[in-house]
């Protein structure tokens, strides 16, 4: 669309919103769609079974994650991260930012994930973990009764070189796909943009992995995935932008945290609301969790993506409502950010519209707040997360300082919240990068 197109379709509040994002301003957004999640989700095409229905498949394969993947053993083959307190990281926030806080903060450590160090390892691993069951069953070769460990095998491996598996990607969802889809004997394919770190293009080709690098952005990437699937009928794409499987493998997460929140005696209810905020790029990932999490605590739980400066797309996508129709260029923004994961200037379509009236809000955080947060997280709580991974941590500031009328409208001044910021990346981010990180800090 054309700016001339755009603007015809927005009231002055919305110009205003895109006119503070063009010239790369921090915003914050409040959605004014969202509705009670009551309501909301016996509208949803999917459901909490199908949530359900995703993690008892993934407790199947976990005989063979175990024994693929010894790093997994004492999870049984569960890819699943800590949630920790960031008590000092809070003391800091509200130093640095001269803004109380209210509320504990905890940091989810998908950073930390098995396999692939990111959120992707969830949602990403799931879907090819479907796919190749669903080949295998459908080939009368496993049941699902079955000792999956046995997918570990010469004759499975053979089984599955038959097919190939194609992915666009910024970098971690590329990882999560290569390395399992290797693992399992698939011939693999990950379109890599522009942005996507040398570094992850160097591990995949270590795993076996066959990497074609673009000099255009994520979409050039996607785009190519998908006409190398589509060339080849046994070429099976994973679709980052409208895949229901890595949707739900994301949407796992919700049942696992609630467990964790019930082992570590953290109130969700009526007056110990949870917010939750998540780094966005596509949308797949934190959409995922948030629609888990609103199956689980309904209007008890607040749900906010954080995005670049430079690349804002979901939240462009959300406020005027045309989703994948709209992208970050088509008003100007030019789609450049440290956050390679975050790097996407056009949104899901699919993931907008189921999040479009469950969502609290979105905000924009430029560049060197990631780093400078990157820093502090590092020097209060000796944790490492690469950039992108920072960018719910000023959540909790930013509610704080711009969010008193959201707060009182939903009557929630002064109760006793939690807040979890979503650790998406950086475990396996090789030290002398990390270091250069931590040094843009300053």
């Amino acid at each position: 669309m054309n700016p001339v197109e755009i603007e015809s379709l927005l009231d002055a509040q919305a110009l205003n919103l895109i006119k503070k994002m063009k010239s790369y301003e921090e915003v914050l957004w409040f959605n004014p769609k969202i509705q009670t999640t009551q309501n909301r989700l016996e509208d949803c095409p999917l459901t909490l079974e199908d949530i359900q229905d995703a993690e008892e498949r993934l407790k199947r394969f976990g005989p063979y994650i175990a024994q693929v993947f010894p790093e997994t053993k004492a999870t049984n083959g569960i890819i699943e991260s800590n949630l920790v307190k960031i008590p000092a990281m809070k003391n800091k926030l509200v130093e640095n930012y001269a803004q109380p806080i209210v509320g504990d903060i905890w940091l989810k450590c998908d950073s930390h994930l098995p396999i692939s160090g990111s959120i992707k390892a969830r949602g990403g691993i799931y879907e090819i973990l479907k796919y190749a069951e669903d080949l295998a069953i459908e080939q009368q070769l496993l049941r699902k009764d079955d000792d999956y460990s046995i997918l570990d095998s010469e004759e499975f491996r053979r089984f599955f070189s038959q097919y190939q598996i194609a992915v666009g990607s910024t970098g971690n969802l590329g990882l999560s796909i290569g390395i399992i889809s290797a693992k399992l004997g698939f011939r693999v394919t990950v379109h890599m943009s522009a942005d996507a770190k040398q570094w992850k293009k160097d591990l995949l080709r270590e795993k076996g992995v066959q990497v074609i690098e673009y000099e255009a952005d994520y979409s050039k990437a996607v785009e190519a995935g998908r006409i190398q699937a589509e060339k080849d009928p046994r070429c099976y794409f994973v679709d980052d932008e409208n895949s229901q499987h890595l949707f739900l493998g994301y949407a796992v997460a919700a049942l696992r945290l609630r467990n964790q929140l019930e082992e570590l005696q953290i109130k969700v209810d009526e007056d110990h609301p949870l917010f939750v905020y998540m780094p966005c790029g596509v949308g797949g990932a934190p959409g995922g969790v948030t629609f888990g999490l609103k199956q689980l605590f309904q209007n008890n739980v607040y749900c906010f993506f954080a995005e670049p400066t430079h690349s804002p797309c979901m939240l462009l996508g959300l406020f005027t409502g045309l989703h994948e129709k709209i992208s970050v260029q088509d008003i100007g923004i030019d789609n450049i950010t440290a956050a390679d994961g975050l790097a996407v200037g056009r949104p899901s379509g699919f993931v907008g519209k189921i999040i479009e009236p469950i969502l609290s809000g979105a905000f924009t955080v430029k560049d060197d707040e990631l780093f400078k947060l990157l820093r502090i997280l590092v020097d209060s709580e000796n944790i490492r997360l690469e950039p992108s991974a920072l960018a719910g941590m000023i959540g909790p500031v930013k509610l704080a300082q711009e969010g008193k009328a959201f707060l009182q409208k939903n009557h929630l001044l002064n109760k006793k919240a939690a807040h979890i910021v979503w650790a998406t990346g950086g475990s396996m981010v090789p030290d002398v990068i990390m270091e250069d990180y931590y040094k843009k800090g300053f």
